[in-house]
């Protein structure tokens, strides 16, 4: 191995050339504590971080030879490890199991649960008040339209990744007024 291949991209070659594992494992030891971090960011839990990164890097090292170079190699694998996490969380969302005991308690619902609901929904209505027309109208078109990515973008004229940092963006701001409200 020369000190010349530094290259995420040269190092994908040499790999899918030789098979030989000391290529990828160069590629694992750039980017492990990078996915880590990404991992732990979405779950804010080290153990599921951990587990999902190793995932993420067999799932990479069974699909490298689908990698074409139409992005960097940490694109591309900042893609996999968001989509993963994110499919993880959906997964273990829709998993949620409750007993038919706590299931009747939600139905029965208290005065003060029901107040609660309406003084959370009063805060998250000024928290959207703070927000741009311009944003409203995106995320209106993204979560009452159910438009896609790629049509917004298109109505736009943006690129796929602009209106998902747009949302990205509009959603951390209504997050962080309505933390801030609630807190207050």
């Amino acid at each position: 191995m020369t000190a010349s291949v530094t290259k995420d991209e040269d190092l994908i070659r040499m790999y899918l050339s030789t098979h030989k594992n000391m290529y990828f494992e160069m590629l694992y030891q750039r980017y492990a504590g990078k996915v880590f971090r990404r991992c732990y960011s979405l779950t804010k839990c080290s153990a599921k971080a951990e587990d999902y990164t190793h995932d993420i890097f067999l799932r990479v090292h069974t699909n490298l030879n689908n990698f074409k170079e139409r992005s960097t190699f940490s694109t591309w694998l900042y893609s996999i490890s968001y989509n993963y996490c994110m499919d993880q969380i959906r997964q273990g969302n829709r998993m949620t199991t409750v007993t038919i005991d706590e299931e009747l308690a939600h139905m029965i619902a208290d005065e003060s649960d029901t107040e609660q609901h309406e003084e959370q929904l009063q805060t998250l209505t000024l928290a959207i008040q703070t927000i741009s027309n311009e944003e409203v109208k995106l995320l209106e078109l993204k979560y009452e339209h159910d438009l896609d990515i790629k049509e917004i973008a298109r109505r736009y004229n943006l690129k796929d990744s602009a209106v998902k940092m747009r949302l990205k963006r509009t959603r951390d701001k209504i997050r962080e007024q309505y933390t801030y409200r609630l807190n207050f």
